[in-house]
């Protein structure tokens, strides 16, 4: 089992949904070339790719979209009925995971670095990063980070409910410069150049939840000035040598349905990697 092997080096994980894919090639590239990264922080579906990432489970992702990305038990508007989900959130989080395609617990709980999870609390609108490695096998914590509002329902762990971790923190580089770290590699999963603009999707959501969690609106309010001004912050990090980042070379649909794009955009991340990967080991010292 691959243990850690880095020093004083933050892992970064942004979410995207189905664009994710491409960090979980970037990831599989890691574990190939034997690095292991002491201190990771997942948001959202970039938590899904640590999980496969800290457990040494290759292709676990690109395997479960190319299997069931069009299994309307994974994903589907009847979803909404039993679960009001557009995810089949009992199928997706427990009958893969422990039945149809085990998920490696002991080797996930054996990883000697710290894994985090940011959610954000629905009554204070504030991310919080949970300790990913006292996950239970239901993987509520995972629930809670890729909980986008009107897709998925609140997930309540210890009675609070969360929303998605990207609402209130998408690309967590001050929490983990503020932790200390000198060195950041960062998987962003929008191409360079991107800045994000308020979106049909997070209006509707913002009216929807503004009367019952008023201070989750409040976040998303300042969602996109927050977010543009990180990855101002993470590029400017690259610039003075602090950071190491990858990033998809075109752009990628959040909820890709071809299964041939699926798998090219996996290896999009893992090629980028390969490239990459002397100075990679030159950024990171080993």
């Amino acid at each position: 089992m691959l243990q850690v092997n880095v020093e004083n080096t933050s892992l970064i994980l942004e979410g995207g949904t189905f664009r994710t894919l491409f960090s979980g090639g970037v990831l599989d590239a890691f574990l190939d070339h034997q690095i292991m990264m002491p201190y990771i922080v997942g948001i959202s579906a970039g938590a899904i790719n640590a999980s496969a990432y800290v457990s040494q489970q290759k292709e676990r992702m690109v395997y479960t979209l190319l299997n069931y990305r069009h299994d309307k038990r994974y994903m589907g508007m009847r979803n909404f009925f039993t679960e009001r989900s557009l995810f089949g959130l009992e199928f997706g989080y427990d009958t893969i995971p422990n039945e149809l395609y085990p998920f490696d617990w002991d080797t996930y709980q054996q990883y000697n670095g710290q894994l985090l999870f940011g959610v954000t609390n629905a009554h204070t609108g504030q991310v919080e990063y949970k300790d990913a490695l006292e996950m239970d096998r239901k993987c509520m914590m995972l629930r809670a980070t890729c909980a986008i509002p009107v897709l998925f329902p609140e997930i309540k762990l210890d009675g609070i409910p969360y929303y998605d971790g990207g609402l209130a923190e998408p690309i967590p580089i001050r929490h983990t410069v503020d932790e200390g770290f000198k060195k950041h590699v960062i998987i962003l999963t929008r191409p360079k150049g991107y800045r994000k603009k308020l979106d049909r999707q997070s209006k509707i959501a913002m009216k929807l939840l503004k009367k019952r969690y008023p201070a989750i609106v409040k976040s998303m309010e300042t969602r996109v000035d927050h977010y543009n001004e990180s990855l101002d912050y993470c590029e400017q990090l690259e610039a003075e040598g602090k950071a190491f980042i990858f990033r998809p070379t075109t752009a990628l649909h959040s909820f890709e349905k071809d299964l041939n794009q699926i798998r090219t955009n996996y290896q999009m991340g893992y090629e980028q990697a390969a490239e990459q990967m002397t100075e990679l080991r030159t950024f990171l010292q080993i």
